[in-house]
């Protein structure tokens, strides 16, 4: 039986995707239709914040999203070229937090140090920060989230513009 799946495919890199070969196990021809893109919004903010370490006690990344606004900023040479000469370093001296294997990955593709890949989900990520030593005292902790407003919003979700029209 056929069936359409409305979702990205997953990265080539990281192999078939799981729905699709799941789905095979039991029969069904799966077809992939991407119905969403995202539009990536407040890079220089982003970038500005990521640029102070001094005035954060972590980050905490809450998507894979967030990463790629982040390399999306990297791309630029004299951004890039801070964040190597001095402030990965320095974030690398923080927490940094991630809510799944996927962000933890790309966490590491910019050199960064991630904790808490296991949780899976916000509420075990937060009962993972709040039993971190590193916590015990009050410290501001960043956010980089995505569609959430903690602190800043670095990205929205849009319907695919070839499937706009449904």
């Amino acid at each position: 039986m056929k069936v359409l799946l409305l979702k990205d495919p997953k990265d080539k890199e990281s192999g078939p995707d799981p729905y699709i070969q799941e789905l095979g196990l039991y029969r069904f021809e799966a077809t992939l239709i991407p119905v969403l893109s995202f539009e990536f919004i407040s890079l220089e903010s982003l970038f500005e914040k990521l640029s102070h370490p001094e005035s954060y006690g972590g980050l905490i990344f809450t998507s894979p999203r967030a990463l790629e606004a982040i390399k999306i900023c990297l791309k630029e040479k004299s951004k890039n070229e801070a964040w190597s000469k001095s402030l990965k370093q320095k974030w690398n001296t923080k927490p940094v937090y991630v809510v799944g294997k996927a962000t933890a990955s790309l966490v590491e593709e910019i050199g960064l140090s991630p904790q808490g890949e296991k949780s899976g989900n916000a509420e075990k990520l937060a009962e993972y920060i709040c039993s971190s030593t590193y916590f015990s005292a009050p410290s501001k902790c960043t956010s980089i989230c995505w569609e959430e407003q903690l602190p800043i919003e670095i990205s929205r979700t849009v319907p695919k513009p070839s499937e706009a029209g449904c």
